[in-house]
Formats: structure tokens, C-alpha cells, sequence
């Protein structure tokens, strides 16, 4: 673009427009994007600062190079009937005629044609099959374009392959103006017609609008510049239609349309990789929404865990201590039978007393007490166990998905998420085959045992807790039971029993009461521990998943909002565009 030619207001805002765009550029280098792609944005804002720059593409033999000799007026490109040339070919303005072939795939010829002066043009090769490198010169060049001359052929209007291109060049948001070449071959006005509404309506339904349509024969447009005879030349002149897009280009494309398509031509590129890059995070939001669900699930299924624990854990204790309260309330009931004048012999035999204490107030108390640890302990290692297959079957699942997704489709987050999915089920799932349950609730009994031992209430050996319970409430009854001498019951018995016996019964109450509340609160901390224990061995296998999820999932939000924040972007510079070419 001539600097010299643009205003202040519009130079002011190349300047803003270049700066903007260098700031996308940075943005979508942050995706995931191909670095071909980023280069076409590079490629396009660098295109600011050159001359409009049209770009003639469409199927080889659709008279591209006829075509661009017509419009110059001379045979300035080489023309053939066959691709045989895999050269993007650059025209542009020299005061000598040259052709240089900088490599394999790029050409450059200068023509000291006026033309040339206010534009700069692209000969590209074929787009079809036949040669897939001439096709993927001419895709790659094509986002550089300020405006897209399609040239399709007359006996073979928009075909399936040029349809298919066509979207392509729609995605780099580009101008496009069609061209059908070969029409003096068509008989009548009435196939010209016929042609033209085809290719008119077909491209319409392709583009989103309704490009400009020019029927053209380059062939009698070069006849009329090589006849001698005047009236001749201007007679081929009309009948080649050259004249029409001949206006086109020099009058119609003025210096502001110019204007408006050069500026605009970075933003589709931008545009085009601002969707692809928020069509991949769309996409990858979408897929971790299952990640988000299954974290979720995970982490509902140990907060269950934990609950059920936490509201398990105190009826189950309630039952031993209910074990305790029958105990005590025999004892009572011991002392009010035994305690009185009428046994006043007995009471002095305090052997005697001691077997029938054992016997019908101690029983089986042992037996219960470890019925009810040793059922406290199963359920324990039961749902342990249990919660551990519910999460390792989740993350099995989970794995079973990711394993049938397309490799080449992988995102590296896609491949760390499933390294992750791979890495915690396959060390949760070692866990649970090796898990031996017997193991486990002998290794948890053996450690209620010993905390109940360690507590200065019940320093017992190596009793069960059943039994190191039964033998410290036999202790502490027997305690209260050998009271007296048998001389002195038999001077006081009167006055001394009744009082022993209310004194026996408090001392009973009292007792049994505090080894309740030590037992109760012995097991409440160990069985309390090693649910904790438990629910922190699930969060920690879990977390590194979970972690990474909600991470992942704040860094695509955060995404979505920066890409949201571009596009917003750029369409105020559209829209700055609209009224700077107004203005």
C-alpha cells in the first residue's frame, strides 16, 4: 500500500491496525495452531505495506495465464494446455520485462505495464488433483490475496474440486469475484446465460453472497490485441467481455474499495484462526466436561464415603456401649440380691461372691463386646474396599473413551489428561488387586487392640479388646464388692450393709461410667483415624487427576475468554475500517 496516498486518519490507522494485529498474532501463538497457518497472519500483515494484490486461482487448463495476459494486454505468462509448471508466479511493476525463478515454488516476473503500477498480481498453479503440490502453492498464497480471482472454465463450469476450493478460500475470509473464461465457446446467449446462472447461484450458496460474475473469453481478448485492423480488434474486444472486468478492476476497485479490501484482508486471516483456535478449545472444553463430570463423581463418591463413615461410626459405637450399660445394670441389680442381711454369710465368702459376679453379671460380656469390634471392623475394610472398586472402575471407563479417540486428533492436553487417566486408574487398580481384606481387618484389629491397651484404663497385656474390657469391669465391680469382714457384719450388719450397698452401687456407677467414656472415646479415635487414613489415601491417588481437571479446566476458560476478547477485537477494527472508507 502507497503510504503517500492514504490520509492521515487512515494512515493513523494502518499503524493501529499493524500494532493490533502483531498483538493477535502473539495471542494465537499461544494455541495450538500449525505454524503455516501463523505464518499466512505473519505473511498478511507484512501485506499491508504492499501493493493490492490480486490472486487469479481455479482448476489448471481454466485459462489463468490467458486470462492475466488479456487483462495486460500483453503475453507476459507462458500458457499451455498442461500444469506443467509448479510455480506461484508474482507480476509486478519493473521498468524492464524479467522473470526470475526464485525456487521450486515461487516465480517472479516484472512488466513495465502502467497496471502494475496500483497492483501487484499472482498467476497460481492448478487446484485440482491432478498435482497436489500446485494445489497446496495456491492454498498457501491465497490468504496473502486482497481479492481472489476465480477463473473456472466454460465446458466444465464449477466443478465438485473448484466447489470444494472455494470453501476453502472462504474460511481466510477473502473477497471473491468469478470469472468464467472460455464463453465464446458456448452456442447462444441462451447457454450464456444458462452458465452464468449456474455458477452465479452455486457460488452465492458457497460464499454467503453474491460475488461479481464476468463472462470472459481471454482467447478473443488476446486475438483483438494482436488485429491490424481497428475496427476488428474493438469488435473481438466486446464480444470477449475483457471490458467488463477490465472496469472492474481499474474503476470499480477505486482506490477505496482497494483500500478497504487491503485492510481487511489480514483481519479474515486473523478471523480464520481465531475460530480454528476456538473451535479447538471448544472442543476441548466439551471433551473435559466428561473429565469434569468424572472428577466430580470421584470426588462425591469419597465425600459419601467420608459421610457414611462419620454417620456409621457413633451408632456402631452406641451398640458396644449399650453392651457396657447391661453390664452395669446387672451389677446394680448383683448388688441389690446379694448385698443384704439375709446373705449376710455369703458376704463373708468373698470367693464366693466373685464366681457368682462372674457368672451372671460378667457372662459373655467378652465375647459381645468383641462381636461388635470385630463386625465394626469388617463393615470398615468392607466399604474401604468397596469405594475403591466404585473409583477404579470410574477411571477404567474413563480410560476405555480416551483409548478410542483418533491419535492424530490428540491435543498434548488430550495426552496428558490420558496419561494421567492411565497413570492414577492403573495405580488405584494395583492397589485394589492386591488388596487382601483378611489382612487388612486382622492388621485394623490388632491396631484397636493396641490402642485400647496403651490407655491407662485398660494396660492389660495382649488381651482381645473383648477381654481386656470383661476382666477391667469384673476388676472394678469386685472392687466394691469385698467390703467387710465377716465380725463386722456380724456387730453392724444391720446398720452397715445397707449403707456398703448404696455406697457399692455409686462407686459401681461411677466406675463403669468413666470406663464407658474412655472406652467410647478410645474407639471413637482410633476407628476416627482410620477413616481419615482411608479417605486421604482415596484424595491422594485422586488428586492428581482432579487437579489437573479443575486447572484445565480454569486455563480453557481462561482461554475461551482471551480468544472471545480477540474476536471482539477485530470486529471493532472492521468496524473502523467501514467508517474510515466511509469517512
Amino acid at each position: 500500500m502507497r503510504q503517500g496516498l492514504l490520509s492521515n486518519q487512515q494512515l493513523l490507522f494502518l499503524q493501529k491496525e499493524k500494532h493490533n494485529l502483531q498483538e493477535a498474532l502473539a495471542t494465537l501463538s499461544q494455541f495450538s495452531l500449525p505454524e503455516e497457518d501463523l505464518k499466512k497472519l505473519r505473511e498478511a500483515i507484512d501485506q499491508l505495506d504492499e501493493l493490492f494484490l490480486i490472486v487469479a486461482a481455479g482448476e489448471f487448463n481454466a485459462g489463468k495465464s490467458a486470462l492475466i495476459n488479456a487483462l495486460l494486454g500483453e503475453n507476459v505468462l507462458q500458457e499451455g494446455v498442461t500444469p506443467t509448471t509448479a510455480h506461484v508466479t508474482l507480476l509486478r511493476w519493473g521498468e524492464t520485462a524479467t522473470h526470475q525463478v526464485v525456487d521450486d515454488g515461487f516465480a517472479i516476473v516484472t512488466h513495465p505495464l502502467p497496471l502494475l503500477k496500483e497492483l501487484n498480481m499472482v498467476d497460481s498453479p492448478g487446484t485440482n488433483a491432478i498435482n497436489r503440490q500446485h494445489e497446496r502453492l495456491t492454498s498457501d498464497y491465497v490468504p496473502r490475496s486482497d481479492l481472489v480471482l476465480f477463473i473456472t472454465s466454460a465446458d466444465r463450469p464449477l466443478t465438485q474440486s473448484e466447489r470444494v476450493f472455494l470453501e476453502k478460500i472462504l474460511t481466510w475470509g477473502k473477497k471473491v469475484s468469478i470469472v468464467i473464461n472460455k464463453c465464446d465457446i458456448l452456442d447462444g446467449e441462451a447457454a450464456r446465460a444458462q452458465v452464468r446462472e449456474f455458477v452465479e447461484s452455486n457460488a452465492t450458496e458457497i460464499l454467503g453472497y453474491k460475488p461479481e460474475v464476468f463472462m470472459v473469453s481471454a482467447r478473443l481478448a488476446q486475438k483483438a490485441h494482436l488485429a491490424a485492423d481497428a475496427e476488428e480488434a474493438g469488435r473481438l474486444r466486446a464480444e470477449s467481455g475483457i471490458e467488463k472486468l477490465e472496469h472492474y478492476i481499474n474503476e470499480t476497485l477505486d482506490d477505496s474499495a482497494r483500500l478497504e479490501l487491503k485492510l481487511r484482508n489480514p483481519l479474515g486471516v486473523a478471523n480464520n484462526l481465531e475460530r480454528a483456535a476456538s473451535e479447538a478449545i471448544d472442543f476441548q472444553i466439551a471433551d473435559m466436561r466428561q473429565d469434569a463430570s468424572l472428577a466430580k463423581d470421584l470426588e462425591a463418591s469419597i465425600d459419601q464415603y467420608r459421610q457414611e463413615l462419620d454417620a456409621e461410626i457413633p451408632p456402631r459405637l452406641a451398640e458396644i456401649e449399650n453392651i457396657m450399660i447391661n453390664f452395669e445394670n446387672r451389677g446394680q441389680n448383683f448388688f441389690d440380691r446379694t448385698m443384704k442381711l439375709t446373705n449376710i454369710l455369703d458376704l463373708a465368702k468373698p470367693e464366693k461372691i466373685k464366681s457368682q459376679f462372674q457368672a451372671e453379671v460378667q457372662a459373655d460380656v467378652s465375647a459381645e463386646i468383641d462381636h461388635k469390634v470385630r463386625n465394626m471392623i469388617d463393615w470398615m475394610v468392607d466399604k474401604d474396599l468397596n469405594t475403591w472398586y466404585k473409583v477404579a472402575g470410574a477411571l477404567e471407563r474413563r480410560q476405555a473413551q480416551s483409548e478410542k479417540l483418533n491419535p492424530a486428533s490428540m491435543t498434548p492436553q488430550a495426552n496428558r489428561r490420558q496419561e494421567l487417566v492411565e497413570m492414577v486408574g492403573s495405580t488405584i487398580q494395583t492397589i485394589v488387586n492386591r488388596y487382601d481384606r483378611a489382612k487388612e481387618a486382622q492388621q485394623l484389629a490388632d491396631y484397636v487392640q493396641e490402642s485400647v491397651a496403651q490407655t491407662a484404663l485398660f494396660g492389660i497385656g495382649a488381651l482381645g479388646v473383648g477381654a481386656m474390657v470383661a476382666t477391667v469391669l469384673t476388676t472394678k465391680a469386685l472392687d466394691v464388692t469385698g467390703i467387710v469382714t465377716a465380725g463386722t457384719l456380724a456387730v453392724l450388719g444391720l446398720f452397715v450393709i445397707p449403707y456398703k450397698r448404696k455406697q457399692a452401687k455409686d462407686d459401681f456407677a461411677a466406675k463403669m461410667a468413666e470406663m464407658r467414656t474412655n472406652l467410647r472415646a478410645t474407639l471413637e479415635k482410633t476407628f476416627r483415624r482410620e477413616s481419615d487414613g482411608a479417605v486421604a489415601r482415596l484424595d491422594e491417588n485422586i488428586s492428581p487427576y482432579v487437579d489437573y481437571v479443575k486447572k484445565e479446566q480454569t486455563r480453557l476458560e481462561s482461554s475461551r475468554s482471551t480468544l472471545q476478547e480477540l474476536r471482539d477485537k477485530l470486529v471493532g477494527l472492521g468496524e473502523e475500517i467501514r467508517q474510515i472508507i466511509k469517512g
